[in-house]
């Protein structure tokens, strides 16, 4: 009797190979998430500053959204796209650098659209922070 308890079948990761798609940054005030999608919005990669290195409060800062944002356009090359739509959804710092950023790295910028939500005077807003 042969037992299969220390092997466990991996399937091979597939990269597809995708020529222009979407790059989505999630700016808030803590963090920035940089997802990069095909046309239809399927998900082939993303990146934060938490997983590039950063903690903490400095994971909020612009530079840290630059530097996310260059890891998820390395990753995208990986799967051979070179044209992208950013679209761009909050009010954090790193939205402005995020954008940048993936036009440094040499990506073919079509559009920017700023998806960010606001209110038609809708809910009452939090209280204003007394620091």
């Amino acid at each position: 009797m042969v037992s299969n308890k220390g092997k466990s079948k991996r399937r091979k990761k597939i990269t597809r190979k995708v020529s222009s798609g979407k790059i989505y940054v999630h700016a808030t005030f803590n963090n920035t998430i940089v997802t990069v999608a095909d046309s239809e919005g399927k998900v082939l990669c993303w990146s934060s500053p938490g997983t590039t290195g950063f903690k903490g409060s400095r994971k909020s800062t612009p530079f840290a959204a630059s530097i996310a944002a260059k890891e998820a356009v390395k990753k995208a090359r990986a799967h051979g796209m070179q044209e992208v739509r950013v679209y761009v959804k909050g009010p954090g710092a790193g939205k402005e650098s995020a954008v940048r950023s993936i036009k440094t790295e040499g990506m073919m910028v079509k559009s920017i659209l700023d998806l960010t939500p606001t209110p038609h005077n809708g809910c009452r807003p939090k209280k204003r922070r007394r620091v």
